[in-house]
């Protein structure tokens, strides 16, 4: 067995091993997780310095998780956009595979809470899905994501690529993963020589905090670079986390020194249970001037807003304010005119 997958059996799970290690109440968590599981790696855990901290609030379930019923778990249409059960083809031209239904560490603020680490979320089979992108000639670029594409096995991952390999018009393979901010135990050297073999493909990492960027992490991060993977990392922009302009500058600048391209910055997604996260544009758009002119361009990500029923992301600072003061409009890249509400 590998270290990683010992140390996916060693995950903290229940509430009762959390109250005893931080010497909580248990039973008022127990609810959130019936219907939210938890998952923690002894890695993650032991970045956290105090409850309620930065890293604690990315991991530890929290009641308000279930006082949010006013949104969808679907915000995205994902389910409806998909021609195959765990593929989803928003735009013309690229397509998101659901490879994986578990993460080492199950985000609170998940844009697929809905699902991940439950018993009604499947990945896509594999030859189906392969038929699908065959069968789409416009297709020039496959997202694996999940989950966590990484928690598969090497053998497996590496059977998919090579089934994308042999797909003429399939151009970039990217992976999208937090495997190295939660378990960079996960990222060997094995793994990082069969992806080599898959070249061009891109890796996306899920950074949020500068605290997460540790020895460890840095150490996984450089494996994939020295393999030739351009990285590039997409932040969500969380409450309590790092919505202040400080904490993301430093993020973005200490990516950079691991060789990792700040990509996104997400306006958190209008998903069921996520509530507690979600900041206004406004904090979005102070933390993006706080690094437009003040940073380097290479420490400036986009800040974008990934808009309800699928209709695609946005830049976060185009829209125009309905006259209802409260919903801000903007235009797809199909010339559609979508409404966005501003958390109150």
């Amino acid at each position: 067995m590998e270290a990683w997958e010992k140390s996916l059996q060693n995950c903290v799970t229940s509430p009762e091993e959390l109250s005893g290690l931080f010497r909580l109440q248990g039973a008022p968590l127990a609810e959130v997780t019936t219907r939210f599981p938890m998952r923690i790696t002894p890695y993650y855990l032991g970045l956290i310095e105090e409850p309620g901290d930065p890293i604690w609030r990315q991991c530890v379930p929290d009641r308000a998780e279930l006082d949010d019923l006013s949104q969808s778990p679907d915000p995205l249409d994902e389910e409806r956009l998909s021609p195959v059960p765990g593929l989803i083809h928003r735009y013309p031209d690229r397509v998101v595979w659901i490879v994986s239904t578990s993460c080492a560490v199950y985000c609170r603020f998940c844009m697929r809470k809905r699902g991940v680490g439950c018993s009604g979320m499947e990945a896509a089979p594999v030859d189906e899905a392969v038929a699908y992108i065959a069968s789409h000639p416009q297709i020039r670029d496959v997202i694996l994501s999940g989950g966590d594409p990484l928690l598969l096995p090497d053998h497996r991952l590496d059977a998919i690529l090579t089934a994308l390999r042999r797909i003429p018009h399939v151009e970039v393979v990217r992976i999208g993963t937090r495997a190295p901010v939660t378990l960079p135990e996960r990222v060997t050297p094995e793994l990082a020589r069969m992806l080599k073999r898959h070249h061009p493909l891109y890796v996306n990492t899920h950074f949020n905090h500068p605290r997460e960027i540790t020895p460890q992490s840095a150490k996984a991060l450089a494996l994939l670079a020295d393999a030739g993977i351009p990285l590039g990392n997409q932040t969500v922009l969380l409450k309590g986390v790092n919505d202040d302009p400080e904490v993301m500058r430093l993020l973005m600048h200490r990516l950079l020194l691991h060789r990792v391209r700040p990509y996104y910055i997400h306006q958190m997604d209008l998903v069921q249970g996520t509530a507690h996260f979600r900041t206004r544009l406004e904090k979005g758009i102070a933390v993006m001037a706080a690094l437009r002119g003040h940073t380097s361009g290479l420490a400036v990500p986009h800040y974008v807003i990934d808009l309800p029923g699928g209709k695609g992301k946005v830049d976060a600072s185009s829209g125009r304010l309905h006259p209802d003061g409260k919903t801000f409009l903007f235009t797809n890249y199909l010339g559609e005119e979508i409404g966005y509400t501003d958390p109150t």
